[in-house]
């Protein structure tokens, strides 16, 4: 049994990555707006989706996944300025019923458009593997790990040292004060929505070649991104990063151990804790940050 050890927790951190990605976009979100994005978890599938159809298309890899990045930041976007901004300053419960909405539409647009057969992607660097003390991480989980830490490092680069993103740290500590100085909340949400919708498509893009692209595939990402992101408290980053390693690691022990169906119900059962140590309360949490 211990023999598996180093493979689970390899498979864990490949895992943890993605979920890194998603739990980021609802940090992001939730840190400007006070709204926890349920329709997070869909642009990892649609990034998936856009970049197999173009490769379907005979269009090569790296312009295809730039394309879908950039395709799904635009639909982020949109799903702001037409879902999220009409409602802005209703009760926390109302914006999320309305993500609610948007994730079932997107998942319903994307089973007429594509069907319901997983879509398969091309691994971005074909080869061996490589062997990690008696466990084996494929070229595909090196780019998964790299591109989390990457992206998620110039996340944090980007609130700390340019003039956007310090306007966003200013609309998330006081939204009140940075009308005074010119900021305007309605566009950081905007933002907020763009980075956490590009975020999600590069998490997308980069699992779909070791797990294939699903119409459906958002909803799992979605939720597990979720249980990271409450874990590291909705309002820290490196907490929801750690979250999103812990979650990985957790499903792949249970998986590997017990049964795969498992794994999602202990995950669900950690956020169940995490969340009855919420003394406040979620939406209590939330309408405090809006303002």
């Amino acid at each position: 049994m211990l023999a598996l050890l180093p493979q689970l927790l390899l498979t864990g951190l490949t895992i943890g990555s993605i979920y890194a990605l998603v739990a980021v976009g609802f940090v992001v979100i939730y840190n400007i707006t006070g709204i926890l994005n349920f329709a997070q978890g869909e642009f990892p599938m649609i990034g998936a989706m856009l970049c197999a159809a173009l490769l379907a298309a005979h269009v090569p890899l790296a312009p295809a996944a730039a394309v879908a990045v950039a395709a799904t930041c635009m639909l982020g976007a949109l799903t702001e300025r037409l879902a999220i901004e009409p409602a802005f300053g209703s009760h926390p419960l109302t914006l999320v019923i309305i993500t609610f909405g948007v994730s079932m539409a997107f998942r319903g647009v994307a089973l007429m458009v594509w069907g319901a057969d997983p879509y398969a992607l091309p691994e971005f660097t074909p080869g061996a593997p490589l062997e990690v003390l008696t466990g084996v991480l494929g070229r595909q989980a090196m780019w998964a790990i790299a591109l989390s830490v990457l992206v998620v490092g110039g996340l944090f680069a980007f609130f700390a040292r340019t003039l956007p993103g310090a306007a966003a740290r200013a609309c998330a500590d006081n939204a009140f004060a940075s009308r005074l100085v010119g900021i305007s909340p309605r566009r950081m949400a905007l933002l907020a929505f763009t980075i956490a919708a590009g975020i999600g498509a590069i998490g997308g893009i980069v699992i779909a070649p070791i797990t294939g692209a699903t119409y459906d595939m958002g909803l799992g990402l979605g939720l597990k991104g979720f249980v990271a992101a409450v874990m590291g408290g909705l309002t820290n980053a490196p907490a929801a990063v750690a979250g999103a390693y812990v979650v990985g690691t957790i499903e792949s022990l249970v998986t590997g151990y017990l049964a795969p169906g498992y794994g999602s119900a202990i995950t669900f059962a950690l956020l169940l804790i995490v969340l009855s140590l919420q003394r406040e309360g979620l939406w209590q949490t939330a309408r405090r940050r809006q303002v």
